[in-house]
């Protein structure tokens, strides 16, 4: 007969409470039981484990089979907690790659709210752009990605929000005085910065402006600062203005209809952890307001 956990369990009750019947309480077990299972144990010890009768004294052997057995079972209990915390979503380690913009603009409320009601579980999120996305959600290094790419093969895709494009510009630029006239036309000649986002632009008039780019600049946070440094203007969607920069100004173009549309992907559901579910299901059920 192997040792069992509950041989361990029923031993560890006996030597602590000192009595058959305080350890038969303890446990929810009757004396009788407690008595069978110890019997067993020792039998397949080899020894006895206690000097008396009355279990109120180990033997030599007893004393270190006990202090093995203390240390066995509090590993087991940590063990068997951690499992049940990550099959509730209590504990986990949730990846996460997206595009800047939705990570300065629409994940903070989420991730407020999920962090403060899974208070054990680990975020690790990384902002690249959208192929990027992609890449690290096909490697299996991200859970949940969040970015401008339509349905990936592979992955669960869901359709998140869509905002309208617009020029980025300093506030005090002069395309600002008459932005409710402002067409592709207004653009050209002046130093535009382009970005991963302006190929989901098709209009054929903003093609030669794009052409015209000599600067490349993947990073939000750099455009911004180089638009603010008065390199150039960009085209972003208008999400990534934040209600708070007022440096800047946020120029809807009067002939121009293209959108970005963010999607939600993640890894099948059945290979989701239950804190990426939950944490994919908060993204899901967020009210995201794109513009209109």
């Amino acid at each position: 007969m192997s040792i069992k956990i509950e041989m361990l369990r029923c031993f560890r009750a006996v030597a602590e409470h000192g009595s058959l019947a305080e350890a038969a309480a303890s446990l929810g077990r009757t004396p009788s039981a407690v008595s069978m299972m110890l019997k067993q144990f020792e039998e397949h010890v080899g020894a006895p484990l206690f000097e008396t009768a009355r279990k109120s004294r180990l033997t030599p052997i007893g004393q270190m089979i006990l202090a093995v057995a203390r240390r066995e079972l509090e590993h087991f209990e940590r063990t068997v907690s951690v499992i049940e915390g990550l099959s509730r979503a209590d504990l986990g380690f949730v990846r996460v790659a997206t595009t800047p913009s939705v990570a300065q603009s629409v994940l903070p409320p989420i991730l407020r709210a999920y962090l403060a009601s899974h208070p054990n579980v680990r975020i690790d999120m990384s902002d690249m752009d959208s192929r990027a996305v992609q890449a690290e959600l096909e490697a299996d290094r991200a859970d949940i990605g969040l970015a401008s790419l339509g349905a990936v093969k592979g992955l669960d895709c869901t359709p998140l929000f869509s905002d309208r494009f617009g020029v980025i510009c300093r506030a005090d630029h002069p395309l600002t005085r008459n932005w409710d006239e402002l067409t592709w036309a207004d653009l050209h000649g002046i130093d535009f910065i382009a970005n991963g986002l302006c190929e989901q632009i098709r209009n054929p008039d903003f093609a030669p402006i794009l052409e015209a780019a000599r600067l490349m600049v993947r990073n939000t946070a750099s455009r911004l600062g180089l638009v603010r440094a008065g390199v150039g203007i960009t085209v972003l969607p208008r999400l990534v203005m934040s209600p708070e920069v007022t440096d800047l100004a946020f120029l809807p173009l009067v002939d121009a209809d293209a959108r970005r549309e963010v999607w939600l992907m993640t890894q099948p559901r059945h290979v989701l952890t239950p804190a990426a579910r939950d944490l994919a299901e908060a993204i899901a059920g967020a009210r995201i307001a794109g513009d209109e």
